[in-house]
């Protein structure tokens, strides 16, 4: 359908527009993909025959228009279920359906949808286990850090200060309980012991 241009005349053809506008969208949301699955991405929007491009452009951009939704949500519908996938695990579907030989181009996504839900039940299964094993990592670390007991003997207490340390107040051994000073003496019963150590030193001269 063609029609002249209202500013500057120019005869111009509607359907040529728009696949331009298409395939500008395709263009820049490649990027979005990354490298590491906009190859997987085109090469799966091949199987719906999207080839020649000018005449079925529209055709691949609603293709790269859905899968774009998946991988930002990283989820979808099968049978009213929502099952959730990480960007591998869409990856992987994908390579699937490439490398799988069909006989005619496709028509929806219900081979890969099928696909995607044994990856996801997987990814499920996967991240509990992963979970499960975590969660026994830290209950282990804490038991191995403060969670276990100490068997390690407790130091003797500390005096109060202005306390001091506490004497013992049983006697020793072979010590006298009396305890107390030597009892003093008087002098009459010094000269004594004095005279009577005399007459025992001359007893042992003679």
């Amino acid at each position: 359908m063609n029609f002249n241009c209202p500013y500057c005349g120019k005869e111009s053809n509607f359907m040529d527009i728009q696949t331009s506008k298409d395939l500008e969208f395709v263009i820049a949301a490649l990027p979005s993909f990354s490298t590491r699955y906009s190859h997987l991405v085109m090469g799966y929007a091949q199987l719906f025959g999207v080839t020649p491009m000018h005449l079925k452009a529209k055709k691949l951009r609603l293709i790269i228009e859905e899968m774009k939704k998946l991988f930002d949500a990283q989820s979808f519908t099968w049978q009213k279920k929502l099952y959730p996938i990480s960007h591998a695990g869409i990856a992987e579907a994908l390579d699937i359906c490439i490398k799988k030989n069909f006989s005619e181009h496709l028509e929806n996504h219900n081979y890969l949808k099928k696909v995607m839900v044994g990856i996801s039940e997987r990814e499920g299964k996967e991240g509990s286990r992963r979970a499960e094993k975590d969660l026994r990592g830290r209950e282990d670390r804490s038991l191995a850090g403060g969670g276990h007991r100490d068997d390690s003997p407790s130091p003797l207490p500390s005096p109060a200060r202005g306390e001091g340390i506490k004497k013992d107040s049983s006697p020793l051994r072979g010590e006298d309980e009396g305890g107390g000073d030597c009892p003093k003496i008087t002098p009459e019963q010094a000269q004594k012991n004095l005279t009577r150590v005399r007459d025992i030193l001359g007893g042992l001269a003679k």
